[in-house]
């Protein structure tokens, strides 16, 4: 069984996840950003006894990868994203002067991640699902065989991600929700980039974002 750890990190109050079996471990998303948030993110890894072996990323904005020159320091790991979102994750250096904060430029990706493939751990299997609108290569990562779904920046508890970004859009990211989240099952749990976790189900009821356009 898959365990779930999550880790709220840097100014922007990102959540970074660690999805494991007991001996390795996939890191996403990884926000941390100074050496106390580093420690934080390596104590559990070591106190655990889990060996990182993936590093991927749901999209490439600034806050979901402060951590991945970290990574690849200290684990040895690049980054894996979409191929539509490399222009998201290399301009994370302007991003990062636009808001003033330091940040140490992510290595190269190693993998590119494509839609309807699957990252694999151990025996485990999360589907990837593309899912546009917050940025234009965002993904997200669903186990159905646990019922939940890592969905970054796309849906939160009575929201959705901003569009305001360069090639977010609007009309895509509510395309990406209803066709490719919903159908998922009301009782998927999603673990979203920012805040708690919510489910599919309350969502369809419950999100003014989705229930005031259907």
């Amino acid at each position: 069984m898959l365990r779930i750890a999550k880790f709220t990190f840097n100014p922007f109050q990102e959540n970074t996840y660690v999805l494991h079996d007991g001996k390795q471990a996939i890191v996403i998303d990884p926000g941390c950003w100074n050496g106390q948030e580093e420690r934080e993110l390596e104590t559990y890894l070591t106190d655990n006894a889990l060996t990182p072996v993936r590093l991927v990323l749901t999209h490439g904005h600034i806050d979901h990868i402060l951590g991945c020159a970290w990574m690849h320091k200290k684990y040895g790991l690049l980054p894996q994203i979409h191929l539509k979102d490399l222009p998201t994750l290399k301009s994370g250096e302007r991003a990062a002067n636009m808001y003033g904060i330091p940040y140490n430029v992510s290595p190269d990706p190693e993998v590119y991640l494509t839609e309807g493939g699957t990252v694999q751990l151990g025996d485990h299997r999360l589907e990837i699902l593309w899912v546009p609108g917050h940025a234009p290569g965002h993904i997200a990562l669903h186990c159905a065989a646990q019922h939940f779904v890592i969905s970054g920046d796309v849906l939160f508890l009575n929201s959705i991600g901003r569009t305001d970004l360069p090639g977010g859009d609007t009309d895509t990211l509510l395309r990406s929700i209803r066709d490719q989240l919903f159908p998922l099952g009301d009782d998927v749990t999603v673990y979203s980039g920012h805040g708690p976790e919510t489910t599919i189900g309350r969502e369809k009821r419950n999100n003014p974002f989705l229930r005031t356009r259907t």
